[in-house]
């Protein structure tokens, strides 16, 4: 470097190309490198890196600190008892008491027409009207744990309807009272006089419900009594359309975990108690039993264009089912009158013995016989006189 001419800046093209050659021979190139001080390459690695080496393998070093960072997810795992339990896609609707002896009761049991709402222990069936109050006793024998909520749900009774929703039609959801959440207009099943109750959706099964926290009974009553209203008919259009519903009442903790449930069938309609008292008759027409005879034949019905022998077979009936006593119901009482008379001229026949029998024969030919020939002298042209009892 010693041979070299340092020239300031700018350098000249004469000065450059003269630099160039003396780098560009052997000698001054040589020299150059000569001139370099010598740098040991450990020491500089050890000043660059004073706690280290390249020796390390990174790769490693990455896996170590992935299988890390999955143990530390594994030591940690989400909170299971924190997550509600998947709701089933069709509910359970058997009675289940529970531990602490979950029941309901229901008061009103008038079958008069002004009933708003009435209850058939026979058939475990509420009859009520449209968003009218509906009473629901709550009956613990024991306290439940703090927190439990009840819980309405509404389902469809008939197996083919059961996977459905139960909601309000778009009629009763349009004229919606301006005070409705719009949030539950579409629920069907109301709790009326509790500002904690909760109408919920299932986000899977889209169900609705509604909770309310259970409280306990006041001193000197049994229970706690919860009104519930039914916000559609049953026969409305786009609704529930005439399908049977169920309601689901169950007692459950804080986390969802069910404790109690029972379950009524539920018809909301504008006469509850004519209706109560219908259904309770057809019950009553559907369990009187028809009394069997030991050797009792069923009649066999002959299909149309069959044999001439089993056209003409008569269809014998033993001594004993002529005793029997059969029930037929009849729709109006002009039939019934009618069938009563028919009914009463066999009676009087199987009364009658064979000589009176034969009497009453021979009676209605001789009648038959002077109408014959009454009618004989009307065509022959000769006026039948007919004498007047009152006359003299």
């Amino acid at each position: 470097m010693s041979d070299l001419e340092i020239v300031p800046f700018p350098m000249s093209q004469g000065t450059f190309e003269k630099l160039w050659g003396d780098i560009g021979s052997d000698d001054g190139f040589s020299h150059l490198i000569t001139e370099l001080p010598r740098v040991d390459s450990d020491a500089w690695l050890t000043e660059a890196l004073p706690n280290g080496t390249f020796t390390e393998n990174f790769d490693e070093l990455e896996l170590v600190e992935v299988s890390e960072n999955s143990a530390l997810s594994t030591e940690i795992p989400p909170s299971q008892d924190s997550l509600p339990p998947p709701a089933a896609v069709v509910p359970s609707t058997s009675d289940y008491p529970g531990d602490y002896g979950f029941q309901l009761r229901f008061n009103q049991s008038s079958t008069a027409k002004s009933a708003v709402s009435t209850y058939s222990s026979r058939l475990n069936k509420l009859y009520c009207q449209l968003a009218k109050t509906c009473p629901v006793d709550v009956l613990m024998e024991k306290a439940p744990p703090q927190g439990a909520v009840l819980r309405a749900t509404a389902i469809y009774k008939k197996a083919e309807h059961v996977s459905e929703v139960v909601l309000r039609c778009p009629h009763h959801q349009n004229i919606a009272e301006s005070t409705e959440c719009v949030s539950h207009r579409s629920h069907l099943i109301r709790v009326e006089g509790n500002q904690w109750a909760q109408y919920l959706e299932d986000p899977n099964t889209k169900r609705q419900s509604v909770s309310v926290p259970y409280e306990s009974p006041q001193l000197g009553s049994e229970g706690t009594t919860l009104l519930l209203n039914y916000m559609c008919n049953s026969s409305c259009m786009g609704g529930m359309n005439r399908r049977p519903i169920l309601t689901i009442m169950t007692l459950e903790t804080h986390d969802e975990q069910v404790l109690g449930r029972r379950c009524f069938e539920v018809r909301v309609c504008a006469c509850p108690g004519r209706d109560r008292k219908t259904e309770e008759e057809n019950l009553n027409k559907k369990t009187v039993k028809t009394p069997k005879g030991p050797n009792k034949r069923s009649l066999d019905l002959q299909p149309a264009g069959s044999s001439t022998a089993s056209s003409h077979k008569k269809i014998k009936m033993e001594s004993s089912c002529e005793e029997e006593i059969f029930f037929l119901q009849v729709r109006g009482k002009e039939r019934y009158t009618m069938l009563k008379a028919i009914n009463d001229s066999l009676e009087l026949t199987d009364a009658m013995t064979a000589a009176e029998k034969d009497k009453y024969k021979q009676k209605c030919a001789s009648r038959g016989l002077t109408k014959q020939q009454d009618l004989t002298q009307l065509h022959r042209g000769k006026k039948l006189l007919v004498k007047d009892s009152d006359t003299d």
